[in-house]
């Protein structure tokens, strides 16, 4: 009778350590950017922190959704995905707002519907950003409607949004290596990342999840590991934006 009993205890164990990680999977991938909205929204001062992190999360996790109806991987990296599009819309919706704030004498309009792309991704007003990702889910969502049933299609998106998320950390290193600084972006969002991103890559292989998943989530750790070295190295260096004003 004993070994049934432990038996069900060890069953009833793994399935809430099941549900903890699923839990952690939808909820933790949002959890970075919090220190980092939060410091934008005290300071009202979003120049450290480069907008392109959003943008390259919209666009992978909205590729990570339409992957989900050719091949259908485990329910909560759908919710996460879901989820971290929330998240990024407030993050710009945020950033517009404060830069609209700070620049209101300085920056003509622009919009999404000039169709200027000198000026991509840089409007002065929320809606265009929601106009753009409205415009891109309907374009990705027809092609994925036309070839929902070609394997090689199906398996390419997959990897093109996973390969997506795990670059995004390259524009905010971008930016960093520009400034030659890291001043402004919240180091305790990166630290975050690479936990998460750690934890995340873990997970896939655990589960088994496709390949995408945890070949692009090791490329993602390392992409961390190299913004966490350039805090150690610019530490002491003085920041761009202070040597030259007009620098961006």
């Amino acid at each position: 009778m004993e070994p049934v009993i432990e038996e069900a205890g060890d069953i009833t164990l793994r399935k809430v350590a099941r549900w903890i990680c699923s839990t952690v999977m939808v909820f933790g991938g949002v959890v970075p950017y919090i220190p980092q909205y939060r410091e934008i929204y005290i300071k009202e001062d979003a120049e450290g922190f480069s907008m392109y992190v959003c943008l390259a999360l919209l666009v992978a996790n909205t590729l990570r959704i339409l992957f989900w109806f050719g091949k259908r991987y485990e329910l909560p990296l759908l919710l996460q995905s879901i989820v971290m599009n929330i998240m990024m819309l407030l993050m710009v919706h945020l950033c517009v707002r404060v830069r609209n704030k700070s620049h209101l004498l300085r920056e003509p309009d622009r919009h999404f519907t000039d169709f200027d792309w000198h000026y991509f991704w840089q409007w002065t007003d929320f809606q265009s950003y929601i106009d753009f990702l409205i415009a891109m889910s309907i374009c990705l969502s027809i092609l994925t409607f036309i070839f929902l049933h070609n394997v090689i299609f199906i398996e390419v998106i997959g990897f093109l949004s996973l390969l997506t998320e795990a670059m995004l950390g390259v524009p905010q290193l971008v930016k960093n290596l520009k400034n030659r600084s890291t001043e402004g972006m919240s180091v305790t969002m990166v630290l975050l990342w690479t936990t998460g991103d750690a934890f995340k890559t873990c997970y896939f292989v655990s589960r088994k999840a496709p390949l995408q998943f945890w070949m692009c989530g090791t490329l993602q750790v390392l992409i961390d590991l190299t913004i966490l070295g350039q805090v150690v190295w610019y530490r002491n260096e003085p920041s761009a934006i202070y040597r030259n004003p007009r620098l961006d």
